[in-house]
């Protein structure tokens, strides 16, 4: 008995390690992760210090980038230029904090996700939500591929392309920086601030993908969970009128069940908007006016047969492109669960049931239809069109930035 009871518990830690390893992996090193409210002191004040550190890296690169835009550039095209990485640096602030803010809730919804695996006793439902935890792995693996991939090309193989670069007014070289920084704060170009410089930036770029990869990873972990919980759901409702040997003898407890199910669906989503809802609502503006400029600086670097840049930028295009991309897939893929629910509930022999049990089923469906819809700050419900309109508004943009400049 003990060894069966060991071997079960062994299973779910590994279930549930399935479903949010590579979250707790992205986001710990940035002090993200939700830890519970009886962890140590001194781990409380490393992750304070780690933010602190986090956000100093981050002001490290916008106060240097923002103070040459303002006292160094006088041509439109280059403070254009700056524009792009000034917003992505924006961007990276508000949703750090916004995850930190939302700490709790993570931590909620990590939790639910323990309880359904540890309520999940049936074989098949077991696998329904592997199948799913795998999938969401996948979808935070291909994202953390784009966007490391743009990381490399514009940190490391960039500045190797371009190679040292000699100084005008001495005779001596410098490593190209990725982001400039202002000549009223510091020579940059002598060693070894240069050095410490590229270094420091670096090391802010990878915060800034990390906090990027982990607002995504959490968005797409949980949205997926949530599809799993449906799909368990739907399975249910199929034995609805004959059971099942692990469900209720009785009709009246399988209602109470599925019903049941169905209310914790809705309450784990609602805490998933309630947790995501600012953070994609950043991503949806911010990667409008992103993939505008940077469309914009392919164009231009393209005409001046700049290949290197041009190149550059298309890559960080695509990165940002598939970004937004997986926050209105994943709400799709809700929004999609929740009619299959509508569709189900009437497709089962609802007509055999006896009596008003068969209002359960209307009031279901009638939930099913009015659910919860993950959204962009209450504003924008996100889906495949609205993907759609963040592209046509982006190279609205572009048209009119073309035009004016």
């Amino acid at each position: 008995m003990q060894k069966a009871t060991a071997k079960a518990e062994q299973e779910y830690l590994k279930n549930v390690d399935l479903s949010v390893r590579l979250n707790r992996w992205i986001l710990k090193p940035i002090a993200a992760w939700p830890e519970s409210s009886t962890v140590s002191p001194i781990k409380k004040y490393l992750g304070w210090f780690v933010h602190i550190i986090c956000y100093s890296l981050l002001s490290f690169l916008f106060v240097p980038c923002l103070t040459f835009l303002i006292l160094e550039v006088n041509d439109t095209y280059n403070r254009i230029k700056l524009i792009g990485p000034l917003s992505f640096f924006l961007m990276s602030y508000l949703k750090y904090y916004l995850m930190l803010l939302h700490k709790n809730d993570i931590l909620k919804c990590v939790q639910q996700v323990q309880r359904d695996w540890a309520n999940a006793r049936h074989l098949n439902d077991r696998n329904i939500m592997g199948m799913n935890a795998n999938y969401g792995r996948k979808l935070v693996v291909v994202s953390a591929f784009f966007m490391y991939s743009s990381y490399i090309f514009f940190y490391i193989a960039v500045p190797i392309t371009v190679g040292r670069i000699p100084a005008q007014d001495g005779n001596f070289t410098f490593i190209f920086l990725p982001f400039p920084s202002s000549m009223r704060i510091t020579d940059y170009r002598k060693s070894p601030v240069n050095e410490i410089f590229y270094f420091l930036q670096c090391l802010a770029g990878v915060v800034l993908h990390i906090i990027t990869v982990g607002a995504c990873s959490l968005a797409a972990t949980f949205a997926v969970h949530a599809c799993g919980q449906m799909q368990i759901l739907m399975n249910w409702l199929g034995y609805l009128v004959n059971g099942r040997a692990d469900m209720s003898k009785s009709l009246d407890g399988r209602i109470a069940s599925i019903v049941e199910q169905h209310v914790r669906i809705l309450k784990f989503l609602d805490l998933t908007e309630k947790t995501l809802r600012y953070i994609a609502l950043v991503e949806f503006l911010g990667c409008t006016t992103v993939l505008c400029l940077l469309s914009y600086y392919v164009l231009v670097e393209w005409s001046t047969n700049d290949r290197i840049s041009s190149a550059t930028y298309a890559v960080l295009f695509v990165s940002f492109t598939f970004n937004i991309f997986i926050y209105c897939y994943i709400g799709e893929l809700v929004a999609e669960g929740c009619r299959q629910i509508a569709e189900i509930s009437y497709m089962i022999d609802w007509y055999r049931l006896l009596g008003k049990r068969k209002l359960s089923i209307i009031l279901i469906m009638q939930m099913s239809n009015s659910t919860i819809k993950l959204t962009a700050g209450n504003i924008v419900i996100l889906s495949y069109s609205k993907f759609g309109d963040v592209v046509k508004s982006a190279f609205a943009f572009l048209n009119v930035l073309r035009t004016v400049t």
